[in-house]
């Protein structure tokens, strides 16, 4: 039996404030430190050993993942960064109040910018400081074309399918259980892959911050089950949380 955690990075000073966050670089807030802890501790207690772990660019998820192995004892354990987990770029919409953009577009629009699956905000230039481009550490994608101006659901699952298989997937078979920290879309992108989610549906999957949700394979890396480690009343209550960002 094969398991893979995924935990989406701890609430950040963004999601606070309710702002589009995307690639810019912000940190996390006392609340997103403690659900780190939690999350650490609750996988202690289910007697979680990981051999690799990875995660984003962003310290948002780096800082999750080691608040989660400290508190695990497993600070030692090789960790691999990559930029492929990282966020869906918001374009223009980054730093943005999601509210006050509701306001300005509707909630239909918003909605579809936040969570569709093949529609993307409006994109940001590159003379544009906030653009990844002029960010050293994108300076090393090799890929023609591929640091982005804007993202929708479908280009972060371009990018995130063949890391998962040529990479992510492959250590799980080694190590047997593996950890990836990263953020509420690089994520959605993975499910969507493993649990063959349509695109209709993906819209409706919310990911609550700092929670670990596991998945447990055969040796064939066959899917065989999934469960968040929270209570249902907790668990409904943060993915609403994350559901009404975008409403009025």
């Amino acid at each position: 039996m094969y398991k893979l955690v995924l935990i989406r990075h701890g609430e950040s000073t963004w999601n606070k404030e309710n702002r589009f966050t995307g690639w810019t670089d912000v940190d996390l807030t006392e609340r997103g430190v403690k659900e780190g802890r939690d999350a650490g501790k609750a996988l202690k207690e289910k007697g979680f050993e990981f051999k690799y772990a990875y995660t984003s660019y962003l310290k948002r998820a780096i800082k999750t993942l080691n608040i989660v192995l400290e508190e695990m004892d497993q600070l030692w354990i090789p960790v691999e960064k990559s930029w492929r987990l990282n966020e869906k770029h918001y374009g223009n919409l980054q730093g943005l109040d999601k509210r006050e953009t509701v306001e300005k577009f509707g909630e239909e629009q918003v909605l579809m910018w936040r969570r569709s699956y093949d529609i993307r905000p409006p994109k940001i230039e590159e003379t544009d400081d906030r653009h990844p481009i002029n960010d050293p550490r994108y300076k090393n994608i090799d890929e023609e074309g591929s640091v982005p101006a804007t993202e929708a659901l479908c280009d972060t699952v371009d990018r995130i399918v063949p890391y998962w298989e040529n990479n992510i997937s492959q250590n799980l078979k080694k190590y047997g259980e593996v950890i990836v920290a990263a953020h509420g879309n690089s994520l959605r992108g993975i499910i969507k892959h493993l649990k063959n989610i349509s695109n209709e549906d993906i819209i409706s999957l919310n990911l609550p911050t700092g929670i670990p949700y596991v998945f447990e394979f055969d040796e064939n890396l066959n899917l065989q089950k999934d469960y968040f480690l929270a209570d249902e009343e907790t668990l409904k209550k943060l993915m609403d949380e994350v559901a009404n960002q975008g409403k009025k």
